[in-house]
C-alpha cells in the first residue's frame, strides 16, 4: 500500500487539475491561478510556473520580505467514465516566493516551501508531514496510469469481468443481463482498483494487489497477466 506521503507526492507530480489559492479577491478568470507546469525539487519544495502577469506572481512579488502563505489544491478525476468519478483531493500549503532565472520568457517560477499537506482519497483521509512529503517518491506508473486505465476499459472488458470471481458473493451472477459493470478506476505499483456497479446503481470497489510492487511497464504487464490468470481459474 502506498503511504499518504507517496500518494500526495504522486498527485502533485501528476497531470491532474491543480489551482494555487493565494490571499486576496478571486481573479476575474478562474484559470488565472492554474499553474502551467509543476514539479517537486530535491528538498520537497513545489515549483510552479505561471504567466508573468498571473495574480499568483503579483501576490508573491508584493509580499517579498513578508510571509505569504498559499495552498496548492489538487483534484484527481478518474480517466474513465464511472460513477463517483473524483478519486482524490490534496492540499499542499506553505510559503510562496518568486524564483529568478528558472522560467521561460513571459513566465515566472514560484516556489511553494511545503509546511503541511493533507490528502483525501480512495484510501482515506490523512495529514502528511513536510519531511515525509520531501522523502517520498511518486508512483513510477503516474505518467502512464490514465492511458493504461483507458486501454483496460476499452480493450479488456471481458478480462475485467472475470475479476468478479475473486470477490465472491458481492457480485452475484444472475445472468448476462444483470452482471455488474466492471470499471478500472486506479492503478499503482502495488495493485489495481476496480469499481463494480450494479444495474440498480449500487457500486463498490475492490482492490487487487500484485504479487510484488512493479517498477515499470514490463513488470506491470506480468503482474496483470498473473492477476487475470488467477481470476480465470
Amino acid at each position: 500500500m502506498p503511504s499518504a506521503a507517496e500518494r500526495t507526492r504522486t498527485l502533485v507530480q501528476s497531470t491532474c487539475s491543480a489551482v494555487l489559492l493565494v490571499p486576496g479577491p478571486p481573479p476575474p478568470r478562474p484559470d488565472a491561478l492554474l499553474p502551467l507546469a509543476r514539479h517537486v525539487g530535491p528538498r520537497g519544495d513545489v515549483f510552479l510556473e505561471f504567466p508573468a502577469a498571473s495574480p499568483a506572481v503579483r501576490a508573491a512579488t508584493h509580499a517579498e520580505g513578508d510571509e505569504l502563505t498559499a495552498v496548492l489544491e489538487i483534484t484527481d478525476v478518474a480517466p474513465v467514465s464511472v460513477p463517483h468519478r473524483i478519486r482524490a483531493r490534496a492540499w499542499v500549503s506553505g510559503g510562496l516566493t518568486r524564483v529568478t532565472g528558472m522560467a521561460r520568457p513571459g513566465r515566472m517560477m514560484l516556489r511553494l516551501e511545503v509546511t503541511e499537506a493533507y490528502v483525501d482519497d480512495l484510501w482515506g483521509e490523512e495529514d502528511v508531514e513536510p519531511e515525509a512529503f520531501r522523502d517520498a517518491s511518486a508512483d513510477p506508473l503516474v505518467g502512464y496510469e490514465a492511458e493504461l486505465l483507458q486501454h483496460l476499459h476499452a480493450a479488456h472488458a471481458a478480462q475485467l469481468l472475470t475479476l468478479s470471481a475473486l470477490v465472491g458473493e458481492r457480485t452475484p451472477d444472475d445472468g448476462a443481463a444483470h452482471r455488474p459493470a466492471v470499471v478500472p478506476v486506479a492503478l499503482d505499483r502495488f495493485g489495481l482498483r476496480v469499481r463494480f456497479c450494479q444495474a440498480d446503481g449500487r457500486c463498490f470497489d475492490a482492490r487487487f494487489e500484485f504479487p510484488g510492487p512493479v517498477r515499470d511497464i514490463t513488470g506491470l504487464r506480468h503482474a496483470m497477466h498473473t492477476l487475470f490468470e488467477a481470476a480465470a481459474r
